[in-house]
């Protein structure tokens, strides 16, 4: 409609939310028909980054810690401790201070100075683990040192998102059905970045169980070994890891697209340009996932998830003294899994 501005939200009633846990979810979902005009196929992107903590990891982090003090696993006195290179570290820091709990963060040199500072004013305490791994990353040493600090801190309790089962629960039973609601199942194909892969397989699971034949496509880093990539260094945080996470089930995923630094800062630019989305790393590395299936294959109806936001990554996709690695052979690459 052209020459008027049609305001439908002006019948709703806005509730009023005890805390900002209660904003968390809930998340539009938009086409992306600007950045995909020329393809028949239509593009949904759910806009995880419009979450209060600023990324789809503030589901996982307050399902797992009301879980925790509902049943008694935590409680007033526990000292929460994780490794998280940016994200997830954020929102426990936020559910953390809503529930008056203490948070210690082990981070990475790859951490960026603007996710430290937001750590610490949410009240997190931060460990930097400074030792890579025998794959080049900084998770197993982000371990190691969570292990000492449970034997530091007395009533400490690890979160552990990369094993912990109820960080992919609170994607099937948040982010998956709120697809469902919007869609009513109606689409081919799910795509989503990859990194303690909670959300895929939680969100896998529940498609499975509404839509058998649902097609879905991890999005791994280049570096990355989650579904066996050859291991490298990866300057991005949000996406890949340096080993394969409990959560980990090939069995859910039907294929793996990798992605490499430049075409992932590339396809961010672009998408902050064509749709006026200004998203995080992972979100560039789907948009150019998602780029190569629909120029590849029949028009399909694909939802994706755009996860965290840009203002983050202004040291590194958005800076021009960011040096991104190289284009490899493998970052152009789709490999199906077992």
């Amino acid at each position: 409609m052209h020459g008027k501005a049609v305001h439908s939200s002006a019948k709703r009633r806005l509730r009023v939310a005890d805390s900002v846990l209660d904003c968390i979810g809930q998340t539009p979902i938009v086409r992306l028909s600007r950045l995909f005009d020329s393809t028949e196929s239509e593009v949904l992107a759910k806009l995880e980054f419009l979450n209060p903590g600023g990324s789809v990891k503030d589901r996982p982090a307050r399902f797992i810690v009301e879980a925790g003090l509902a049943t008694g696993a935590i409680s007033r006195e526990t000292h929460l401790v994780e490794s998280s290179s940016g994200n997830f570290g954020i929102a426990l820091a936020m559910v953390a201070c809503v529930h008056g709990l203490q948070f210690t963060c082990v981070v990475d040199p790859h951490t960026c100075a603007a996710n430290l500072q937001i750590l610490r004013e949410l009240g997190a305490d931060t460990h930097i683990a400074h030792t890579p791994d025998e794959n080049g990353g900084f998770l197993g040493a982000r371990i190691a040192r969570v292990k000492q600090l449970l034997h530091e801190f007395p009533n400490s309790y690890w979160i552990n998102q990369y094993a912990n089962e109820l960080n992919a629960q609170a994607h099937a039973e948040g982010t998956a059905q709120e697809i469902l609601d919007a869609t009513d199942g109606d689409f081919e194909v799910f795509v989503a970045a990859v990194s303690t892969t909670g959300t895929v397989t939680g969100v896998a699971r529940r498609l499975r169980e509404v839509t058998p034949g649902i097609r879905v496509v991890a999005v791994d880093a280049v570096g990355s070994v989650i579904f066996g990539g050859t291991p490298g260094e990866r300057r991005l945080p949000g996406m890949g890891a340096s080993r394969v996470p409990e959560l980990a089930d090939p069995r859910l995923v039907d294929e793996v697209i990798y992605v490499d630094e430049a075409s992932a800062i590339e396809a961010c630019r672009s998408l902050a340009r064509a749709e006026g989305i200004f998203a995080g790393a992972s979100s560039g590395a789907v948009v150019e996932a998602v780029r190569r299936l629909v120029l590849s294959e029949p028009p399909q109806r694909v939802v994706t998830l755009l996860s965290d936001r840009g203002e983050r990554y202004l040291d590194s996709v958005y800076s021009n003294a960011f040096e991104a690695s190289p284009t490899r052979e493998a970052g152009s690459t789709v490999t199906r899994s077992d």
